[in-house]
């Protein structure tokens, strides 16, 4: 007589598998954020009339008739950069680094919630140049925004450190790289230079993108 062999599941088999499954939807939410958002952005700054992208930034594109696209945008990649934040942290032993990509989500979903005033002739109609005074929905639009680049530059040093520490020297450049691009891109229009919201897109895009991909590394693993 023949006796198959049964591999026994236990509940801790089930519970850590379930949790690996778990674990790699949140970091799934990240990977999706930054590539979602820059498209829909960058899709909307090409086809948007009257929208320049050297002189909006992507943040105008809640404005107008369309602009429920970005706020949308907005809302629900703050929701999947929220929740990649729980999945970083459940592999990250850094624990600063998961709170400020949290942090960055938060305020990427109330940048959503609190539009910026139409300004600059955008959308179409608008006067030319900068409103005379701003709403307060346009302030909290601008504290939402800088909360969450701050974030988001702090969380690319604090992964450089760790990376650094953990001998990937490679991806602690990557990181400290994509951070100095959205602090630069960040101060750049401050300074008065020219193309000023492009370059604060690029650097944000850039660390955003950065952080899908540190993501993207650990789901491999979980």
């Amino acid at each position: 007589m023949t006796t198959t062999y049964r591999p026994t599941i236990t509940r801790k088999t089930v519970a850590a598998r379930s949790s690996a499954i778990s674990t790699r939807s949140l970091l799934a939410a990240a990977v999706i954020s930054a590539p979602l958002w820059a498209t829909v952005s960058l899709a909307q700054a090409a086809t948007r009339e009257g929208f320049d992208i050297t002189r909006h930034p992507l943040s105008a594109l809640s404005d107008g008739a369309l602009g429920w696209l970005q706020i949308t945008n907005f809302l629900v990649c703050g929701v999947l950069t929220i929740a990649g934040a729980v999945g970083l942290r459940r592999v990250l032993p850094s624990k600063w680094a998961p709170r400020l990509v949290a942090v960055n989500g938060a305020g990427m979903f109330a940048a959503g919630l609190l539009v910026m005033d139409p300004a600059d002739g955008f959308p179409v109609g608008t006067p030319a140049g900068m409103p005379a005074s701003m709403s307060w929905h346009s302030y909290g639009h601008m504290i939402s925004g800088s909360i969450a680049f701050t974030a988001l530059i702090a969380a690319c040093y604090v992964l450089g450190r760790h990376f650094g520490r953990s001998g990937d020297r490679a991806r602690a450049v990557a990181s400290r790289v994509a951070g100095t691009a959205l602090l630069l891109g960040n101060a750049w229009p401050m300074t008065g230079g020219k193309a000023g919201s492009l370059t604060l897109a690029i650097g944000a895009i850039t660390a955003m993108l950065w952080i899908s991909a540190v993501a993207a590394h650990y789901r491999r693993s979980a």
